[in-house]
């Protein structure tokens, strides 16, 4: 049926794109320092730290019984998230890889057919394929935040993560065609 391969590409594609955001933030958090995860850039911003203890939290409370329980569980302590606790580099990624490993285990036993389910997010219903998205924009703008601060506060020994500035030609120049066929020829049809 056709609903079900485009349900099933969204939902591949949803997990791909998550997959893809966290890289993105690992290769921002391998630039930073112990010292550097747990800087604040401003006494107004939250350090990596703080917001990869927010991300890993939220991640454990959307999608742990995403599809049976209310996503914001009763375990949850939101606010205590905001407060850097940990005692180490290794507990602060301990606990990030963990909140990451409860979505893709959720986001890998879903089946096409769940997208339309309905779930509840402190008690407002939501199709699953809504609080995917909500989650993934939610998740990939901390994500744009932990690669901001790291950037900070690498300064000159920033190793960019993404093409780089003036690399663009070169990229191009690289990877045309290798992504699916040749992007000119399928755009001059």
């Amino acid at each position: 049926m056709p609903n079900d391969s485009l349900a099933a590409l969204v939902l591949d594609s949803i997990r791909a794109t998550f997959r893809s955001t966290k890289r993105l933030a690992d290769k921002a958090i391998a630039q930073s320092s112990a010292e550097s995860l747990r800087r604040q850039p401003d006494p107004n911003v939250n350090s990596i730290a703080v917001i990869m203890k927010h991300v890993a939290g939220n991640l454990r409370s959307r999608f742990t019984d995403l599809l049976s329980s209310d996503g914001e569980k009763p375990w949850r302590n939101r606010d205590d998230e905001f407060v850097d606790r940990y005692g180490s580099r290794e507990e602060i990624l301990a606990d990030w890889e963990q909140g990451w490993s409860v979505l893709f285990a959720s986001l890998d036993a879903l089946q096409p057919e769940d997208l339309t389910r309905e779930i509840s997010i402190r008690g407002e219903i939501h199709t699953v394929a809504l609080a995917l998205t909500r989650a993934l924009s939610h998740i990939s703008y901390h994500v744009g935040q932990i690669v901001h601060v790291a950037r900070i506060h690498a300064g000159d020994h920033w190793a960019t993560i993404t093409i780089p500035r003036g690399g663009s030609d070169e990229y191009n120049r690289q990877t045309w065609g290798k992504h699916g066929g040749d992007h000119q020829q399928r755009h001059s049809r």
